[in-house]
């Protein structure tokens, strides 16, 4: 008789250029996990849906991404990852901007995924952030680096989750794009 595996779930979280891609890759690599990033896991999709509504199709920081693709992708991933929790552990990466404001947070995750999970949040410090992001030349960051500072205010001041995590600031850790 099988011995059913008791996975465990990383998240990954941060502003964009913490370094949460490299780092992720990392973890997954070494404990042998499926990593789940939330561009891979919903690029072409995003763009053919922004194509089809006429707009750009490297847009992630208008209202109209976010109000109409943000909780499709993130909802995916963890479908994606309940998929995969059965047979072995799962990191996953994404910014999770509004959900590290729940208190609850871990908790629905715990029972959505119906396993432990670890949240590690990435701080880089502002400056090293927007060079990251300059550095790694992605036509979805285009706006971002046209508008850097309003972009910037929308993750407020980088405040950690209000929930226990692991914290790790990467501003002097070297990033590979």
């Amino acid at each position: 008789m099988a011995v059913k595996r008791k996975s465990k779930a990383t998240i990954i979280c941060g502003s964009p250029g913490s370094g949460k891609t490299t780092y992720g890759r990392t973890l997954a690599n070494a404990a042998g996990a499926v990593f789940l990033d939330i561009d891979t896991c919903s690029e072409r999709l995003v763009m053919a849906g922004l194509k089809l509504a006429g707009q750009d199709p490297y847009d992630r920081d208008s209202s109209l991404f976010k109000q109409n693709f943000r909780d499709a992708i993130y909802e995916t991933l963890f479908d994606v990852a309940t998929e995969n929790l059965p047979h072995c552990d799962v990191v996953i990466v994404g910014p999770f901007t509004k959900e590290i404001r729940d208190k609850a947070w871990p908790e629905e995750l715990r029972l959505r995924l119906n396993c432990k999970v670890n949240i590690v949040y990435l701080y880089c410090d502002p400056k090293e952030r927007k060079s990251r992001i300059e550095s790694r030349k992605n036509r979805r960051d285009e706006g971002k680096l046209v508008q850097y500072e309003e972009f910037n205010t929308y993750y407020g001041d980088e405040s950690r989750p209000v929930f226990p995590h692991s914290f790790i600031d990467t501003t002097q850790l070297k990033v590979h794009f």
